[in-house]
């Protein structure tokens, strides 16, 4: 059997689900049994409710990422390893930087990512001016060409 190409409802819940649940879309349509990512991307634009269910979804996102990021920060099962001596003995313990480098590239993807879904709640703001108690913040530069005002030149 084929990859699905017609839109059933149940296919859309189990794709919102799933990205919801902190999938990509990528990942999901990856499988054999989910239509592929284009036929999706084809059901977004034809369809208004799902456009919308899906929406939804990648906003609940990121809040699964916001979760996934303190479990994450949480998790100090591998940070640290045992050394041991030339004689195989154990000698303490060590860092395990590797460990710790990879939670961390993986706490900033994810909030890349949530900033990206949801940027007014999760991006990161720049301060360009003023003090902590009233911050002058920009989140766009707009750059325009206007016409200059020759008559009072």
């Amino acid at each position: 059997m084929g990859r699905p190409t017609d839109f059933t409802q149940d296919l859309a819940d189990t794709i919102c689900e799933r990205i919801a649940d902190g999938e990509s879309l990528r990942a999901i349509c990856s499988e054999p049994e989910m239509p592929n990512k284009a036929t999706v991307f084809r059901w977004l634009g034809k369809d208004p409710a799902f456009s919308d269910q899906y929406a939804r979804a990648r906003d609940e996102q990121a809040e699964t990422l916001f979760d996934e990021i303190l479990d994450i920060a949480d998790d100090g099962r591998n940070d640290w390893m045992e050394k041991h001596a030339s004689d195989g003995s154990v000698g303490g313990w060590i860092e395990n930087g590797e460990a710790i480098r990879r939670s961390v590239m993986r706490i900033d993807a994810r909030k890349w990512m949530a900033g990206k879904l949801k940027p007014k709640k999760y991006s990161e703001k720049m301060v360009l001016a003023g003090d902590a108690d009233n911050p002058v913040v920009v989140q766009a530069i707009e750059r325009r060409i206007v016409k200059p005002d020759v008559t009072n030149a």
